[in-house]
């Protein structure tokens, strides 16, 4: 079990991560990638990607990368660095710029806790090798155009929905709330967040600093932490994956100049297609809200309002969660797309 130890001060200085954080999506999605399960959601990104790999042009290149991620157990605390939630860019930089101390230490834990023999680029990423580092955060970038770039606004789209829910529980239960939110996945207890399924016994004190939660899609169904208390403490936890992920290609594309047109266009043709007050409702949901929000917007009884809402998430345009009282709906990937045309 992970227990996580909250002052009043980290409770004060605890918040959610504004955005998908593309470093640590990467890095998740290597231990998927890798790993045993066999989920029916995430097959075909799986097939997909792994014929990628297989279709790289220059063999090994990504060798040292999925060896410094197995998939299951430690990984280097280093290939996600806090600063990836400034970006890839500002995570990649952080990366080459890890200190030697701290390469040598993660690599001296990962080899003692992986069986399997890593390859010998791994010594030299050790003494700080620049060139290694290079090389590292290049293949990061190979790896991220096949696995994360194709369904990137699929990722954004589950990780938006469930900050929406995130969002919900601090203004209406404060961070206390949006902490016991995560049931039940993570259990807040009189100021300590547990994580019943945490691998090893660990505990961890905040010491004034708050934690970071950071929402992914590729996180299994047990939240991640770092291992080194003295980096800034982050909690990455899953995120209801919405039905998976579909390459969007075409998405976002198009002349700029025809942006406004194109957006009145698709706003009559969504109306053509599920009527006026259903298009319309799939729009007020677009940053999440309830029922009762939806009826208020739209001047619309809740029940009518809870129809028309069971009728968009039958048909998987948007998915919605029961929070005690109040029933939270999001747009799924699908519905963001419908909207977005």
């Amino acid at each position: 079990m992970l227990r996580i130890v909250f002052s009043s001060e980290d409770i004060a200085r605890t918040r959610v991560a504004p955005a998908a954080d593309e470093v640590w999506e990467l890095v998740l999605s290597l231990h998927l990638l890798q790993g045993r399960s066999r989920d029916p959601v995430m097959a075909g990104w799986r097939r997909e990607v792994a014929g990628g790999i297989r279709r790289e042009s220059t063999p090994g290149r990504l060798r040292l990368l999925l060896a410094l991620n197995p998939p299951r157990g430690y990984f280097p605390d280093f290939l996600t660095p806090y600063a990836s939630r400034y970006g890839i860019e500002a995570g990649l930089d952080a990366v080459r710029s890890t200190p030697v101390s701290s390469l040598e230490r993660d690599l001296t834990v990962l080899a003692s806790e992986n069986p399997l023999p890593m390859p010998g680029s791994a010594v030299a990423l050790a003494r700080g090798d620049v060139s290694v580092l290079r090389h590292l955060t290049d293949s990061m970038r190979t790896y991220r155009e096949m696995a994360i770039t194709p369904y990137w606004q699929r990722i954004q789209a589950a990780v938006e929905a469930d900050r929406s829910r995130r969002a919900r529980a601090l203004l209406d239960d404060g961070t206390e709330g949006l902490l016991a939110s995560l049931r039940p996945m993570a259990r807040w207890n009189s100021g300590v967040l547990e994580v019943p399924d945490y691998p090893v016994d660990r505990e961890v004190h905040l010491g004034g600093r708050g934690m970071l939660l950071v929402p992914s899609f590729f996180c299994a169904r047990i939240p991640v932490t770092l291992v080194d208390p003295e980096l800034p403490p982050v909690l990455v936890y899953p995120v209801d994956r919405l039905g998976g992920l579909t390459p969007a290609p075409g998405e976002g594309a198009g002349p700029a100049g025809m942006a406004g047109t194109g957006r009145e266009n698709g706003r009559a043709a969504l109306a053509a297609l599920l009527g006026r007050t259903r298009a319309t409702v799939l729009e007020a949901v677009g940053d999440g809200c309830s029922t009762g929000e939806v009826a208020r917007r739209l001047h619309i009884s809740p029940a009518a309002a809870s129809q028309h809402t069971t009728v968009l998430r039958n048909a998987g345009l948007l998915v919605s969660h029961r929070d005690r009282n109040t029933v939270l709906h999001t747009l799924t990937p699908l519905g963001r797309a419908m909207l977005n045309a």
